[in-house]
């Protein structure tokens, strides 16, 4: 018998935060909800030694072919996950829940001669308020508790209440301000039952109104001398501040919609939706997606909502997300159309109705449940880094599985991948990138300037011939100098003379000289066919070529009419994605500082010009030069930029060219 499971997850993968997990068979079926304070710390108990675990537990991870999980915010969410899960997907292998009630609700019994407020289960009391649902009972029972000392209303059960009329003593409640005692006359029913109309009306959530009026009667009370009131309110604004900050509610039934998180960086973003229906969350989806070149997080909402909605998949009439796209309305017209194309059995005419709104979550429940889906969506990120990075173990399996994937002869110890940015054609650099027994040698990354291109393959041959110059004989090399250039020159400038700038010349020419066993490019056929005609003219040989596909991620060989696939999860594909994405994180690096040092010396002396707005210019004409050529009127079209700041550019630019 084997020690655990195959599909067991790597310990680094695994959050320590709160959380629900969910053990699924080969056919995805649900087998086991369960839920956790510390994800990691629970999981390793189901992938210890299966010769130690209980019968039951071996049973069920032995029949499960995959495990996942869900980070919340607290135990609290854990459990409300866990409820709702259970409930839904009714796994074969979960013991009954331990509360299989509904949760409990605070009413308010409005429609009664004298209102009662109590903890229910029961939510067909006639003309009730209700108010909830709470996940646990005793957070509501404090609830009511400080509630009553700024609202002394009835909480007493009909017979109690009855027995208080008779005797005409009231009960323990009354005689500590927690009960006006209604029972005995110390207060009529019309004014009760106003007690329990302002107690209804601060639950629906009109607080500041009522903490405003309570600071006035105290401060007018301590002006007047009457401290005995004061303390009364001053009590009382202590009770409803204690109950704002325990709130311990779910989401309301009503609320139908979609929360979407995303966490991302420079090349990548991960998006995590909650589903919520009737109050609950009904489903979760995951997925990463690739960034392109300065994506904020408003054009990456609308890239990501457009996706998770071009399917059968109906939006719903409210849909979340971290931060509005600059084109909401339309989008939002989009969304409405596809709802009301999506059929719907259920729905009236078989077709879905209302309008779709996006909303971002500034407080309340909305935003709470806003920030889970954001926290699941950055442990996400973490984990698909995570994996990228592998042990020893791993990295030795992909470089293995890379060389018999491409027909090497030896496994790739040292591979080169490069990178060609740009911004509508302008600030060309490119980038290269050295991984070493599948690690990083970020001591020998080295970028280049790139003049004039006409495309990006072009570049790809420009670049890739400068590099192959230092593999030829080093005389040969030192004459040549087409690599001595721009990069040498930036890595030795501020060396204190010519001697030294030669020796770092020499050094560098020495970490370049030492060949790669596999180069790769970033694109598909087109740069690979570029990269190999720089390869043809260097006479260099015993190099292997390829590139990546961004698209369909794709190992293309030179003179291949077909891609090479490896497996989408393999060892040896996270290795090539990891160092195509470092290339392309250097190389955007590189560009970015280009396009500051030129922003900066060109644009930083006119006053009223400041970051924000030079981000604009440059996202509208796409480099200095091109904003060169521009007149005042296409200047001023720029948003943020009037007429008058318009001229004052145009002019400092005409007077930069004609120095």
């Amino acid at each position: 018998m084997a020690d655990t499971v195959s599909y067991r997850p790597k310990a680094g993968e695994i959050p320590t935060q709160p959380g629900v997990y969910r053990f699924r068979d080969k056919n995805r079926r649900v087998l086991y909800v369960g839920k956790a304070k510390n994800l990691r710390a629970r999981l390793s108990n189901y992938f210890q030694p299966l010769r130690s675990l209980h019968e039951r537990t071996r049973r069920m991870v032995t029949t499960a072919a995959s495990v996942e999980w869900t980070v919340v915010g607290t135990e609290y969410e854990a459990l409300q996950l866990e409820y709702t899960w259970i409930k839904e997907f009714n796994p074969p292998f979960n013991v009954k829940f331990r509360d299989d009630k509904t949760y409990p609700y605070l009413a308010v019994t409005l429609g009664d001669r004298i209102p009662r407020v109590m903890i229910t289960r029961n939510r067909n009391i006639k003309d009730a308020r209700y108010f909830g649902p709470y996940t646990k009972v005793w957070a509501i029972r404090e609830t009511v508790d400080l509630m009553l000392k700024a609202f002394p209303m009835r909480s007493c059960s009909d017979g109690v209440y009855r027995r208080a009329e008779l005797t005409g003593r009231p009960c323990l409640l009354g005689d500590i301000g927690k009960c006006a005692a209604p029972c005995v006359g110390r207060i009529s029913p019309g004014d009760h039952k106003s007690l329990a109309i302002d107690f209804a009306s601060f639950m629906a959530g009109n607080d500041s109104g009522y903490l405003r009026d309570l600071n006035e009667k105290m401060k007018q009370a301590a002006s007047t001398m009457d401290y005995e009131s004061a303390a009364r309110h001053r009590d009382a604004i202590q009770a409803l501040e204690g109950v704002l900050g325990k709130s311990a509610v779910v989401l309301p039934e009503t609320i139908d919609a979609d929360v979407f998180g995303i966490a991302h960086d420079e090349l990548a973003a991960a998006v995590q939706q909650f589903i919520v229906r009737g109050g609950r969350v009904r489903g979760v989806r995951s997925w990463v997606v690739d960034k392109e070149l300065d994506m904020d997080l408003g054009e990456l909402v609308e890239t990501v909502v457009q996706n998770a909605y071009d399917g059968p998949d109906a939006p719903p009439r409210e849909i979340i997300v971290p931060e509005l796209p600059d084109d909401t309305a339309e989008l939002e017209q989009w969304l409405t159309q596809r709802r009301r194309e999506t059929p719907d059995p259920s729905a009236a005419r078989g077709r879905l109705t209302g309008r779709v709104e996006l909303r971002t979550a500034q407080r309340g429940d909305k935003a709470a449940i806003a920030q889970t889906v954001e926290m699941n969506a950055k442990n996400a990120l973490i984990l698909y880094k995570t994996r990228r990075s592998s042990d020893f173990v791993a990295r030795s399996k992909a470089l293995n599985d890379i060389q018999d994937a491409l027909g090497m002869d030896d496994a790739p110890l040292r591979m080169e991948c490069y990178d060609v940015s740009h911004l509508s054609g302008t600030n060309i650099v490119a980038s290269m990138v050295v991984f070493e027994d599948g690690l990083p040698r970020k001591d020998q990354y080295r970028r280049f300037s790139i003049p004039e291109s006409t495309d990006d393959t072009e570049s790809i041959y420009q670049v890739i011939t400068r590099r192959l110059a230092y593999l030829k004989d080093a005389p040969a090399a030192a004459g040549t100098a087409p690599a001595v250039d721009e990069e040498t020159a930036l890595d030795a400038e501020g060396a204190a003379g010519a001697d030294e700038i030669v020796d770092a010349a020499e050094s560098r020419r020495r970490k370049f000289s030492y060949p790669p066993n596999l180069l790769i490019v970033d694109g598909g056929q087109p740069q690979v066919a570029a990269a190999k005609r720089a390869l043809d003219e260097s006479g260099v040989t015993g190099i292997q070529l390829a590139g990546i596909a961004k698209r369909l991620e794709e190992i293309w060989l030179p003179d291949s009419d077909f891609p090479v696939i490896l497996p989408r999860n393999s060892d040896a594909l996270f290795l090539i994605q990891r160092l195509r994405d470092e290339a392309h994180r250097f190389a955007i690096t590189y560009q970015r500082a280009r396009r500051k040092r030129d922003i900066g010396t060109v644009l930083g002396e006119i006053p009223g010009l400041g970051p924000s707005r030079v981000k604009e210019l440059l996202k509208h004409f796409g480099s200095v030069a091109q904003l060169r050529k521009a007149t005042p009127e296409q200047i001023a079209e720029v948003r943020g930029v009037g007429p008058t700041l318009a001229t004052a550019i145009f002019e400092r630019l005409a007077e930069g060219g004609s120095r």
